[in-house]
């Protein structure tokens, strides 16, 4: 078998977006997939026309067109607490898919060891795999999804890993790192000299009393931390595909040598327009955190009426729910029928879980209120028809 096709024989194809198409033939409400039900800021919209017209319509500079990567690094300088070089310290990508990508294939090489958190988002043992590395999971415990610190130094002194992966805040577990936590994950990069590899594409939606804080800031650790992101969420722009890495120039000149093999550069228009996004003032910020602060709280109610267990999320826009208490033991083919029979789609918690863990369910509440009432409403039913489930 040819090496690409041992490689790609570890994985399989995205669950997540596979429930999206259990949704669609369906016509469940949508809560696997997380991608908004509502238009992007009105203002951005309008930029977005003008590029349209206007453009630029050719390729941008590969790393990132010049007023993009300027704009990003005002605006990030201010939210990281670094002084960011729009130069030297980023690159734009084709979404923060890439960016990881990007970031792997820079850090590591064939047969090197990488820390993964387990739950996590699917990508990332994908992301090893095709890099040549070998993932090690180190499991974060529910309900809180934290970390033993003696089981994580165990890890490091271990397998003495390249890199380790950090999704903060978390997907699929809402999961906020504190600071503690994050000072312990970077006193072993430093002492191990391996890089953190960040994903804080949730960066803008933490919920009080939780706070981001970007381990690329704390002392240190900016030299050995790549920092991927999105626009995606924050602008509710998933479809966008813009992405960026911040990280010390030696490793942007690398990044930036990957990237442009991968997909030469991101969409001009798109960039051009997304500069007046990226200088919106911080009341911006502040709304949308208020806003999904509403929806989080609208779903979480529904859950309770419905009898449903969870994790509150303390950032992003998932929340993990444990459905064993409905006696369920096979979370893919629960969340199958719940599609079918309730209308309603989410994703297998198996799906994030390198353990054998089937009674987990990942929904999201990137969606408008109407939308969420509606999907609540269906849930509360889960009651009465999942006497239906077991006898299928």
């Amino acid at each position: 078998m040819p090496e690409t096709s041992q490689r790609t024989s570890h994985f399989t194809e995205s669950i997540i977006r596979k429930m999206t198409r259990v949704a669609n033939a369906c016509d469940a409400i949508n809560l696997s997939q997380g991608f908004p039900d509502f238009d992007p800021p009105a203002p951005l919209l309008a930029a977005a026309e003008r590029a349209g017209r206007q453009g630029p319509h050719q390729y941008a500079v590969t790393w990132g067109a010049p007023n993009f990567r300027q704009a990003f690094a005002r605006k990030q300088s201010r939210f990281m607490g670094i002084p960011l070089d729009p130069d030297t310290n980023v690159v734009v990508t084709c979404g923060s898919t890439e960016a990881m990508m990007a970031a792997m294939l820079t850090a590591c090489n064939p047969g090197e060891k990488v820390i993964i958190f387990s739950p996590f988002y699917e990508n990332y043992t994908a992301d090893t795999i095709l890099t040549g590395a070998i993932p090690v999971y180190v499991p974060l415990r529910p309900p809180d999804f934290s970390f033993d610190p003696v089981e994580l130094r165990r890890a490091f002194e271990q397998h003495r890993p390249k890199a380790l992966i950090l999704c903060n805040p978390g997907n699929p577990t809402g999961k906020v790192f504190s600071l503690t936590e994050l000072e312990e994950i970077a006193r072993l990069a430093i002492e191990f000299d391996a890089f953190v590899i960040t994903d804080e594409v949730y960066e803008h939606i933490v919920y009080a009393p939780h706070r981001h804080r970007s381990i690329a800031a704390l002392p240190e650790m900016f030299e050995r931390t790549i920092t991927c992101s999105s626009l995606s969420k924050t602008y509710s722009i998933t479809g966008w595909r813009l992405g960026t890495v911040v990280a010390a120039p030696p490793v942007v000149d690398a990044v930036r040598k990957v990237h442009d093999f991968l997909t030469v550069g991101a969409a001009a228009p798109l960039q051009e327009a997304a500069v007046t996004a990226l200088d919106f003032p911080d009341t911006y910020y502040e709304e949308l955190l208020a806003a999904y602060t509403l929806k989080r709280d609208i779903f979480l109610g529904w859950l309770d009426k419905a009898g449903l267990s969870y994790t509150e999320p303390q950032g992003a826009y998932y929340v993990m729910v444990d459905v064993s208490g409905f006696g369920v033991t096979d979370d893919v083919a629960f969340c199958q029928w719940m599609a079918r029979k309730v209308g309603v789609a989410a994703v297998p918690g198996s799906s994030f879980f390198r353990e054998p863990v089937h009674h987990f369910v990942r929904f999201h509440f990137a969606k408008r209120p109407e939308t969420l009432h509606a999907a609540g409403e269906r849930l509360t039913r889960l009651n009465e028809s999942i006497k239906f489930f077991h006898n299928d």
